[in-house]
């Protein structure tokens, strides 16, 4: 078996030696200890049965609420039952890795369909295969905006935690500075940003809604780093941006965004994909693949890779980003997704989300000690202060329901349109009786 282990002993050694932890372990220490598992507790010599059924039982302890008012990064939409019965077709799982086209095509046509949607979605001219997730798709898009003498990122302190810290993770070993621009009021402080942008500024990156639910000025932001040549980054919510100034019109140069919502379970944390896309003038950036359609030698409808970055060959050590995958499960579930709901079904959503969240907003903090934080136009998120946050959640979770997500200053709510009046209701009965 020696033979089929990639590296030996000593090159491992040398490799965390070279990264700077003692063992394999080390390289987990951002991992909460409570999250780490050394083991997992089944005896020897078990049947492939009893192991099945030990692990079942094991799964039992994961806790499935029966409604939720946590988003923050992952939602919890309606999924209508076509999506699974398309995505598990035969004609669609073919080759996984598309690069022989004539054995490839369903991927392949998954992929094409997938990405002329996003580009309607986000009124963008082009989108590529999808990335791993929205955050690294953030990432992504900071490599994008980077040009031989501007390498200096600003990013709104008002974006999802998760991804600044992949910002900064993909920026510290290429050397690339992050400016935070400070949040004022829940929203960006947009003279601020605009002060902080100079002639080394590569790109400003925003985030629509913010992580606190709020309604940005994006027009101003673009407008703020078109003024110093720099480029603008939208990191969207797909459901929201219907029934809100698409990128586009708000100057977005690329635009990124976490497409779980777009028909993809909770999966209790994924996988999930990230979508991108841009002006055509900055196609030959974007990382990952991008499918064309053309015809085969009898005219025939036909699907092939038109483009591909350059990590997925030869120069790796060339490359300026690192995705190799294209999510083609998850982008397929998309697809399906967006094709069964339609541009009124997206935005009826929308409208839904919107309407549901300013109702629970206005019950909520009517409670005493339950105000809302930030005064200003939110969609579906919004954070209230409270008394007692953690008695407040474990108050909702002993019947059954999933509370806010605590940040600084109190709870971000989160109503969709899977949250009836029922539930918003008595989440506030609850609420209510902890005080």
């Amino acid at each position: 078996m020696g033979s089929y282990v990639p590296s030996t002993k000593a090159e491992r050694e040398e490799m965390l030696s070279k990264v700077g932890v003692a063992d394999v372990k080390g390289l987990y220490a951002a991992v909460p200890s409570e999250m780490m598992v050394d083991s997992l507790d089944i005896p020897a010599g078990m049947s492939e049965l009893e192991v099945a059924s030990k692990v079942s039982g094991m799964a039992k302890k994961n806790k499935l609420f029966d409604a939720i008012f946590r988003g923050a990064g992952a939602y919890n939409h309606y999924i209508p039952s076509i999506v699974k019965q398309v995505t598990s077709k035969e004609e669609f799982i073919t080759t996984y890795t598309p690069y022989q086209a004539e054995v490839s095509q369903g991927v392949l046509q998954n992929i094409f369909e997938y990405q002329t949607m996003i580009c309607e979605l986000t009124d963008m001219d082009v989108s590529n295969a999808s990335v791993y997730d929205g955050a690294s798709a953030a990432a992504e898009a900071v490599t994008m905006c980077v040009e031989r003498k501007r390498s200096k990122m600003i990013v709104s302190g008002a974006v999802n935690p998760m991804y600044i810290q992949t910002i900064k993770t993909y920026c510290e070993g290429a050397d690339r500075e992050v400016v935070i621009a400070p949040v004022k009021d829940g929203v960006t402080d947009m003279e601020a940003l605009a002060a902080l942008i100079d002639d080394a500024t590569a790109g400003v990156l925003l985030q629509q809604p913010n992580y606190f639910g709020m309604i940005e000025d994006a027009a101003a932001a673009g407008e703020a780093a078109h003024a110093k040549k720099a480029k603008f980054v939208m990191a969207v919510d797909p459901i929201a941006i219907t029934v809100l100034k698409s990128p586009r019109e708000c100057g977005a140069d690329i635009v990124v965004g976490e497409g779980q919502s777009l028909g993809i379970p909770l999966s209790f944390g994924g996988p999930y994909l990230g979508f991108m896309a841009c002006k055509k003038e900055l196609m030959r950036k974007l990382p990952g693949r991008i499918v064309g359609q053309t015809v085969d030698h009898d005219g025939r409808r036909a699907f092939v890779l038109t483009l591909q970055a350059r990590e997925q060959h030869i120069r790796r050590e060339k490359a300026t980003s690192n995705i190799c995958s294209n999510e083609a499960l998850c982008a397929m579930m998309a697809a399906v997704y967006m094709t069964a709901m339609g541009t009124k079904g997206i935005t009826d959503c929308a409208n839904l989300c919107y309407s549901k969240a300013h109702y629970a907003a206005a019950q909520i903090s009517a409670i005493p000690g339950y105000e809302l934080v930030n005064n200003g136009e939110f969609f579906n998120e919004f954070v209230t202060r409270v008394p007692d946050a953690d008695k407040a959640l474990a108050a909702l979770e002993e019947k059954g329901i999933l509370g806010g997500y605590p940040v600084d200053g109190g709870i971000l709510w989160c109503v969709t349109e899977m949250n009836s009046k029922d539930q918003i209701d008595e989440l506030v009965s609850i609420l209510k009786g902890v005080n």
